[in-house]
């Protein structure tokens, strides 16, 4: 654990200060249980801990011009670039949380909105969705029948009063379709 601020070694925030490199790994080797100890104690995920510490120690090592040991001591400006960085960190969580709310709200089938955990599973959503649009009718509706709905060929044809060979052949069609498009897609960066 950290020393005491009282107890700290003064000459390492001078070392650190004149860009010593050896300042930076006493820092962390000092300070690093105290940085990861606040942020698994705001966030409380190990995980995302581990990532803030790091990061404090990339940024503090980035912003050393900025420290002035004169001024005050190294534990202390660290703690204050943790508290930006766990600041940081919510700030991004809000903004996912709300992309997230607003995706699920303009989708069409509420059973999505349980997937509002899941950015993943509103983009591929989103991306579906997309691509059954540009189908076209009725190709797009039976997709969405059979996606969606989860329902046979029989029961899209007696919903659409469609032909049975007809939503079988628009089917074949659309999903060879789906197939050249996603994977196009997949492959371009």
């Amino acid at each position: 654990m950290a020393p005491p601020f009282d107890a700290w070694d003064s000459s390492i925030d001078v070392a650190f200060a004149a860009g010593e490199e050896s300042a930076i790994a006493d820092a962390y080797r000092h300070l690093a249980p105290l940085v990861r100890t606040l942020a698994s104690r705001a966030l409380r995920d190990q995980a995302a801990a581990d990532d803030v510490t790091q990061e404090v120690f990339i940024r503090a090592w980035r912003l050393r011009e900025g420290f002035d040991p004169t001024l005050g001591k190294l534990p202390a400006w660290l703690v204050g670039i943790t508290r930006r960085v766990i600041a940081d960190v919510h700030l991004s969580s809000a903004r996912e949380d709300r992309k997230v709310r607003a995706v699920s709200a303009v989708l069409p089938d509420p059973q999505y909105a349980d997937d509002a955990h899941s950015p993943e599973t509103l983009a591929d959503r989103l991306v579906l969705d997309g691509e059954l649009e540009r189908l076209g009718e009725p190709k797009g509706s039976i997709m969405r029948l059979a996606f969606y709905e989860d329902l046979t060929h029989e029961q899209i044809s007696r919903r659409l009063d469609l032909p049975l060979g007809t939503v079988k052949s628009h089917i074949h069609r659309s999903l060879q379709h789906l197939r050249r498009r996603l994977e196009v897609g997949h492959a371009a960066p």
